[in-house]
């Protein structure tokens, strides 16, 4: 069975198993949330994995060998498929400052290389997305390192080549529905997802290996808690707060996520990123930029079809232990994907030659202490 047959049936069945099992969970204050619910299900993965790694300085040419590597994108990418891009911009036009620059955000030039190869193996649509902090935001700030460019440019030139192929999305305000997935380890029952994400034949997410202080370290999995719905989840607030006070927390939440997604690729951007108190860039209260070419002397994409064994190799990178990172000890025993060294093939790049120092974060769930900083930073950018 195809991933499209997967995606789309297993969705369209979920779709008639009841809305409302999601739909009456109530926020119940920032404390510490329940433990996450194990199923008899849960086995972890035999399988091997393969983690492709490039090295360089031009993100958009490492981005096209990372996808060579992986077989050309027609190996993931059939001709007339939609596929959904998720970067990771969630502060876009909220947190101040440039989040490219600062290492918060998916680098534009990887983002505009991976829809070009998507479109070259002939997606009939292309769609990239996010639902970060805010409904609505403006897609011009998104720049390249150099300033030359910006992602609406980026996909207007994409649109001359590809006529009406690639779209930009704010999740929020441009999902035409939210279809629950199933989150069989919470107690949400079904988590609401935009209909943009799932209904997609492919789905890729590329997000920057930061250090966070909700689940120790975040790549491309936890970039999916930026495919949920706010009026669901926030109570009006943009902070999702009822994942968070979820049964096994966000962690949980975006595991059940993955699970039931299953991203076709996961591509780590290990370029300009974030130590110490990510996932925010923000003097005093957040993260420190981190220059990677200053540590190794260039910087590195990963990518592989096994988003969990992606986000456990960029883990030991920054020499984070992944038995203490909670939702990759989660991902593997409730056999979401691989996390095991020896089970992990790594192509290009080795592992030893990545490896560096990182601060790590000091993981907290309290609402003085990561709520009240993002609201503070929500205020310093005009409420938007």
């Amino acid at each position: 069975m195809t991933t499209r047959c997967t995606r789309r049936q297993f969705i369209g069945s979920t779709l008639h198993g009841g809305l409302a099992l999601g739909a009456g969970h109530l926020l119940s204050g920032c404390g510490t949330p329940a433990p996450y619910r194990p199923s008899p299900d849960d086995a972890p993965v035999d399988a091997t994995a393969r983690v492709v790694a490039v090295r360089g300085d031009d993100l958009a040419a490492m981005a096209r060998e990372l996808v060579e590597h992986l077989g050309g994108m027609s190996a993931i990418v059939r001709a007339g498929e939609s596929v959904f891009i998720k970067p990771n911009v969630g502060g876009l036009s909220v947190i101040p400052g440039d989040s490219f620059a600062n290492g918060e955000s998916t680098k534009i030039e990887i983002v505009t290389a991976i829809a070009e190869e998507c479109l070259k193996a002939g997606a009939a649509r292309v769609t990239i997305g996010e639902g970060g902090l805010t409904r609505s935001f403006s897609w011009e700030l998104a720049t390249t390192l150099d300033h030359s460019t910006n992602l609406v440019r980026e996909v207007e030139r994409l649109n001359a080549a590809y006529p009406g192929r690639v779209e930009l999305a704010c999740l929020i305000a441009d999902s035409p529905a939210w279809d629950p997935l199933p989150s069989p380890h919470t107690d949400l029952g079904q988590i609401f997802v935009s209909s943009l994400v799932t209904r997609a034949d492919r789905v890729i997410s590329i997000a920057p290996i930061k250090t966070h202080r909700w689940s120790v370290t975040t790549g491309t999995m936890k970039n999916f808690v930026g495919t949920t719905s706010f009026e669901q989840y926030g109570s009006g607030m943009s902070w999702r707060i009822g994942l968070h006070n979820a049964a096994g927390g966000v962690i949980q939440c975006f595991v059940d996520i993955v699970a039931a997604l299953k991203p076709d690729l996961a591509i780590i951007d290990g370029s300009i990123c974030c130590e110490g108190n990510g996932p925010h860039v923000y003097p005093g209260w957040w993260g420190t930029t981190v220059d990677v070419r200053d540590r190794l002397g260039s910087w590195f994409l990963l990518g592989g079809t096994d988003s969990v064994a992606v986000d456990a190799t960029a883990t030991r990178i920054i020499g984070q232990a992944v038995e203490q990172v909670p939702y990759l000890v989660r991902a593997d025993e409730q056999g979401v994907g691989q996390t095991q060294a020896d089970k992990i093939e790594m192509v290009g790049a080795a592992l030893q030659e990545l490896q560096m120092k990182w601060v790590p974060a000091e993981p907290t769930e309290g609402f003085s202490e990561v709520i009240l900083p993002a609201l503070i930073m929500w205020g310093l950018s005009g409420g938007r």
